[in-house]
């Protein structure tokens, strides 16, 4: 029986528990420069599955990241880093793992078995076909993941995969699947390491490049970032600086008055009231530069 790649032995690594700590870190680094390599040849598809992911939430759907294991973990990562990044719902960008958050610290391999568990997963989370799902599924046979992916395309949701197996399982399944073959791992079926970077890789370019093209990038400033702690205060009255030419002075009062980096963007380069910068931003689901144009045509 031929093995997917993600479980076949590495012959670059065979003798790994036979040579010194610092030759196995050079062993593992040296595989882990593969894995751009791999990325690259797929940027056309990453692109496509973009764009197709950015028509849904420009139109009132959600992004869904679905896996098990390592892969569903890495979903839940990026989600889950969007909103404070980016100023945006909780409900845009989801991650969804088998066996439910418990898993996130947690080993509950056995559920990636249960094909019907992964739909029913996104019927408990309401999915809509205006949404869109990205099955994460290293091996490209885990039936959690292509279940929940059938049923998502089923019902006429745009359905993407990530995986590291060509013509596995769910790439049948997704309507665009992205395969970067990142080779056999370090250590046979460890795919937490090629495999998971491949994926978190993948992932960061999905919910980056969603963002700046919904507009909550300026420049590759993080206009909408939420000042939530003092770094995060601290990037923001720069931020607020480099947008308006305010003063450090100057910035640090006007946020610490509104609270809400996007808000004091819109009043300084509209020249208008708080208020008037909160509505600008609700009618235009707080993109500063569409808040800034309408203040302006007035």
């Amino acid at each position: 029986m031929q093995l997917p790649i993600t479980e076949q032995e590495n012959p670059r690594t065979r003798n790994i528990d036979k040579v010194t700590t610092l030759e196995a870190v050079k062993l593992i680094n040296s595989e882990d420069k593969k894995v751009a390599e791999a990325v690259e040849k797929v940027l056309v598809q990453i692109a496509r599955v973009i764009e197709c992911v950015v028509e849904r939430l420009k139109n009132g759907g959600r992004l869904f990241y679905i896996g098990t294991g390592t892969s569903g973990r890495l979903g839940v990562l990026d989600a889950s880093e969007i909103p404070p990044t980016y100023g945006v719902s909780p409900e845009l960008i989801q991650g969804v793992i088998a066996g439910g958050y418990e898993a996130l610290y947690k080993a509950t391999e056995a559920s990636e078995d249960d094909a019907e568990a992964g739909a029913k997963d996104l019927q408990n989370k309401g999915l809509k076909s205006i949404d869109a799902v990205i099955g994460l599924a290293a091996s490209g046979r885990t039936p959690y993941t292509i279940g929940a992916l059938e049923y998502a395309r089923k019902i006429g949701c745009f359905t993407s995969c990530i995986t590291c197996v060509p013509d596995s399982p769910i790439t049948r399944a997704a309507e665009m699947p992205i395969v970067v073959v990142v080779g056999p791992e370090v250590i046979a079926g460890s795919t937490r390491m090629k495999a998971g970077t491949a994926q978190k890789m993948i992932l960061n370019m999905i919910s980056t490049v969603s963002m700046i093209r919904l507009g909550y990038v300026k420049g590759n400033r993080m206009t909408n970032v939420q000042p939530k702690n003092s770094k995060l205060k601290d990037r923001s009255i720069r931020i607020l600086m480099a947008e308006t030419n305010l003063n450090e002075k100057q910035a640090k009062a006007l946020l610490e008055t509104v609270g809400d980096l996007r808000v004091a963007i819109v009043m300084q380069k509209a020249s208008v009231s708080e208020k008037d910068a909160v509505n600008a931003l609700q009618k235009t689901n707080f993109v500063i530069e569409k808040a800034i144009q309408i203040l302006m045509e007035k």
